[in-house]
């Protein structure tokens, strides 16, 4: 039998054979009396099918698809000879070409919208704008481990932060991880990377005097100073986030069970919701706010711009930052606050005060059972157990015996 031929080149292994072809062009194989077997093409030692499918609008197109593990011609005709089948029968997937990052990373957003919390859509959101500017042209399965290293780089040399950048490669895993489910990828180009080493800032730790001269300074540069100040002692007495803390409805408050429900509406950061018991700072600020309750709203932080639709506020940055401008400016220092020190300084001083970290991880809504807080703010409690062993007495104790 004579060998299967294409033009010559590239060798090609065809059983005891060899195909040879023109390097980088599609080439039509031969059966052993030169004639060309229909639709079979090879390229680079890679065996092709030419077949007319359907996209994904039904419409029919002509496409070389790729025989994947044909090594040889024989081979190649059977993998063919299949798909023809699968064709016929109705079984052959519907193909495309691989999107490119621009364009998948819509698909991506529009299918998890409403899968995951907005805060987290918006971070990630923020993220593939740099890597869509970066690498927004090439196709998902070109993207190269070279292109991602290169991104940090580009990313660390402009000063931003290891965790940063690490979460910057989480959502650009995100989207390929999605690829993968779709069976656009085989495998993710950043298996294998190991995230980022970086210090993380300790956080410090703001006491309560410090919080009353931050809401006084709100209330003397904001028209919405009053509610920045209740908005701040609220995360400060309750360890509420940010945006969970502004979703808070009068009816999550209970006063005669004497606590708080964070995370009713079902958008808290794990999706669950939980009580905080009061404590007596927590319970009198809310009684506070309830003496001042706008009476048209169902929020504890109605917007102010609300009209006739009763709308939550949405944030409190500008509000802030015009109170630690006016605090600076009355001081004569600036000063360091976020609105996450509330919470930080809540469980802090949960810790101090000997309550046991299952207790305090379930306010917070720690799902690890107080690992975290036991990891981070352990050595709080260490430096209060400490002081607490100065007190102990080893001398002569009089006990009185009651007959």
């Amino acid at each position: 039998m004579k060998p299967i031929e294409t033009a010559s080149n590239v060798p090609v292994e065809n059983g005891a054979h060899k195909i040879c072809q023109l390097k980088g062009s599609y080439q039509k194989v031969r059966d052993g009396r030169k004639q060309p077997i229909r639709g079979l093409w090879v390229r680079n030692g890679r065996f092709y099918a030419r077949l007319a499918v359907e996209d994904e609008s039904g419409k029919k197109v002509v496409r070389r698809i790729p025989l994947e593990g044909a090594k040889t011609a024989p081979e190649a005709v059977a993998a063919m000879r299949k798909l023809q089948t699968q064709r016929e029968e109705s079984e052959l997937p519907v193909l495309r070409m691989t999107p490119k990052l621009v364009d998948y990373q819509l698909e991506y957003f529009k299918r998890f919208e409403a899968r995951k919390r907005p805060a987290t859509i918006a971070k990630e959101r923020g993220a593939m704008k740099l890597w869509v500017k970066h690498i927004g042209e090439t196709r998902l399965n070109k993207i190269s481990r070279a292109q991602i290293n290169a991104f940090i780089d580009k990313r660390q040399g402009a000063g931003i932060s290891g965790r940063t950048v690490n979460l910057d490669v989480i959502a650009l895993r995100n989207v390929l991880k999605a690829a993968r489910e779709d069976e656009l990828l085989k495998a993710l180009p950043m298996q294998g990377m190991k995230p980022l080493n970086y210090i993380k800032t300790k956080r410090q730790l703001v006491i309560l005097t410090e919080i009353e001269a931050i809401c006084n300074a709100s209330l003397e540069a904001s028209k919405n100073g009053q509610q920045l100040a209740d908005y701040i002692k609220l995360m400060a007495f309750c360890g509420s986030r940010r945006n969970e803390t502004l979703r808070l409805k009068w009816s999550d408050v209970n006063f005669d069970l004497k606590h708080i429900t964070i995370g009713a509406d079902g958008l808290a950061k794990n999706g669950e919701h939980r009580a905080v018991d009061f404590n007596d700072k927590l319970e009198a600020h809310l009684l506070d706010m309830k003496s001042r309750r706008a009476p048209d709203s169902q929020w504890l932080f109605p917007s102010p711009q609300r009209g006739k639709n009763d709308t939550h506020a949405k944030t409190f940055r500008q509000s802030l930052e015009l109170a630690k401008k006016h605090f600076q400016e009355k001081e004569g220092k600036a000063v360091k606050f976020s609105f996450h020190d509330c919470r930080h300084s809540f469980i802090s001083f949960s810790v101090m005060s000997g309550i046991d970290y299952m207790t305090v991880a379930r306010w917070v809504s720690h799902q690890d059972g107080g690992i975290l807080i036991g990891k981070v703010y352990g050595h709080l409690s260490n430096d209060h157990a400490k002081l607490q062993a100065q007190r102990l007495n080893f001398g002569p104790t009089l006990l009185t015996v009651v007959a």
